[in-house]
């Protein structure tokens, strides 16, 4: 069995006008579920696709913007001390776009760095980018002083658009290179009574309602962001996504939405608009997905300055929330207090996790104490990808959670060299893939093939149209000449009632080549029980696939901004500590 970590001879790819892949399937797309759907993507339907491409879609995130001034008053942008309506939103960030081109001398093209919380003036800051025609660079916002220097120095931007807690992490940087910063919301500093750094000033609103955006042509080929991969497995690459990827990545999930009202008997775009506590980092990909759904439908983004369960029960029923979106994690722990305080969540109408596997348990908790009445949504998306491109939701999900659901209409699905089980590598292609790696020519041709297929290095099958991921390749654990998908036994885990969290690595065997290990985090009060947990794995899979070990923490797992598990850092742990204890 040839381990796909390590292959000496990865696929290459023919001629791409005759390359037949006889060893790679494709899956056209195809809802299965409900044929209905077909009529969304027929000739002069919302959702025609020619040539790869949304027929009836925006061409550019300037032209999707714009559009967004016609909703006028309606609150868009909600944080714990305000409201800002669209047509504030716009106007201002109209106003900033014109004082990078007028002030500050940018030039369309020019790389704008973006880089706070989960303010308001995050969407003002990246949306006046796309305005001037400039090209966004969000950052991860807690990155250390050494994250933002390797990423400034990689990117090389004109502008800095922080707000005050970010300054001293970039003010060495732009002191030494001499590039202005624009701070938003400069009390937040750690020292606010000083005056800020040279080069840097305050943000001052331009609302001026009649000049709106300033004259510049923003092309469908032209570059519109720059978003860094999570860097989990080393350092992140900056990936380039065109204005035509971002428009396609924005049309995707307005898609699954009127599937997913066709599903419930219901006309698309008839019923009121989302209003969405969305928990992301607006930095991450998955953020996206969420913001460029509520924007087209014109609906409301409830903003929190940082993740509490209680305090967001609390703001779901003062917003009279209908979408709440997050990574996992955080739905848990929305779930467990709701259920410890009989909150009845009873203006939610969607669940929607993210950038992290969904444990199958959400699904079927959801189910157990709101019925249908609460639709759980999951679904796949890389930051390649610019965000969601399938997604799995309602009676679907229920019937189906482990799934990441059917893909985007301008989304083509292939699974590479798919073994006996229709396992192989996810292979997609699409309007919403990137352009590339920022300066990386050969981290760009490893990824995509000549074709333009992106190796996305996730194992999955496709089932019925459906399409399941079943691990990272690089997650897999070979055990003995077995696969040992780490999400398939996570999720087993996860049923657990006193697991609370659950990560599976491959640690070290002499003979076997590689065991699977579990690390585990316990409710409070919970006996720990290493063969307990092991029965309850092996009661449900094959006896190959129960963890050799378990290990329990009692602090939370290691997990990056956005929710990802840390698995390296794990793995380099269990291997510590098990040291030469491997079982023979």
């Amino acid at each position: 069995m040839v381990d796909p970590r390590t292959d000496p001879n990865p696929r290459t790819d023919p001629n791409p006008r005759t390359a037949t892949y006889p060893h790679t399937d494709t899956y056209p797309r195809t809802d299965a579920a409900d044929p209905r759907t077909e009529r969304l993507t027929a000739p002069g339907a919302p959702f025609a696709v020619e040539d790869g491409v949304y027929v009836g879609g925006p061409r550019t995130l300037r032209e999707f913007v714009e559009a967004t001034w016609g909703y006028g008053d309606r609150p868009f942008l909600v944080a714990e001390d305000r409201v800002l309506s669209y047509r504030e939103f716009f106007d201002a960030a109209c106003g900033l776009a014109r004082r990078l081109l007028d002030v500050h001398g940018l030039r369309p093209g020019d790389r704008a760095v973006v880089a706070m919380r989960n303010h308001p003036e995050w969407q003002i800051a990246f949306w006046a980018a796309q305005l001037a025609g400039l090209v966004a660079v969000p950052l991860n916002a807690w990155w250390t002083e050494g994250e933002f220097t390797y990423a400034l120095d990689d990117c090389t931007p004109r502008v800095l658009l922080v707000d005050g807690e970010r300054v001293p992490r970039v003010a060495a940087w732009a002191r030494a290179r001499s590039v202005p910063g624009i701070v938003f919301h400069p009390g937040t500093r750690p020292e606010p009574d000083g005056d800020l750094p040279e080069g840097f000033e305050a943000y001052v609103p331009d609302l001026d309602p009649f000049l709106g955006p300033p004259a510049v042509d923003v092309l469908p080929e032209q570059d519109a962001t720059v978003l860094y991969t999570s860097g989990t497995t080393g350092r992140p690459k900056g990936a380039v996504a065109t204005h035509l990827a971002q428009a396609g990545a924005a049309m995707h999930p307005r898609y699954h939405a009127a599937v997913s009202a066709l599903r419930r008997g219901e006309t698309p775009g008839a019923g009121p608009v989302p209003v969405s506590l969305t928990t992301f980092p607006f930095f991450h990909v998955a953020a996206f997905t969420s913001f460029y759904s509520v924007m087209a439908a014109g609906g409301t983004l409830v903003l929190m300055r940082k993740w509490d369960a209680d305090r967001a029960l609390e703001m779901i029923r003062a917003h009279r929330v209908t979408h709440y979106a997050g990574v996992p994690t955080t739905a848990l722990q929305l779930l467990d207090a709701a259920a410890r305080t009989g909150d009845p969540l009873e203006t939610l109408a969607m669940l929607n996790t993210g950038g992290a596997a969904a444990p199958p348990e959400i699904a079927a908790r959801i189910a157990e104490r709101y019925g249908d009445r609460i639709e759980p949504r999951n679904g796949y998306g890389l930051t390649e990808t610019c965000g969601g491109v399938l997604a799995n939701f309602g009676a679907e999900y229920r019937a189906h959670p482990e799934s990441v659901g059917r893909p985007a209409p301008a989304t083509e699905v292939r699974v590479d060299r798919p073994d006996a089980e229709g396992v192989g590598e996810l292979w997609l292609r699409g309007q919403s893939l990137i352009r590339g790696y920022w300066g990386d020519e050969e981290a760009t041709r490893a990824a995509f093939t000549p074709e333009g297929w992106f190796r996305t290095g996730d194992l999955a099958h496709v089932r019925d149209g459906r399409v399941t991921v079943v691990d990272r390749i690089k997650d897999l654990v070979i055990r003995g000449g077995e696969n040992v998908y780490c999400v398939e036994v996570e999720g087993v885990l996860h049923a657990h009632p006193d697991v609370v969290e659950a990560a599976v690595v491959g640690v070290p065997h002499p003979a076997l080549g590689e065991e699977v290990a579990a690390v585990v985090r316990l409710r409070a009060g919970a006996t720990p029980d290493p063969e307990g947990l092991r029965t309850h794995v092996g009661a449900r899979l094959a006896a190959f696939k129960v963890p050799a070990h378990v290990l329990v923490r009692e602090t939370e797992l290691p997990r990056n901004e956005t929710g990802k598990v840390l698995k390296r850092r794990l793995r380099d742990e269990a291997r510590d500590e098990l040291g030469d204890g491997a079982r023979g």
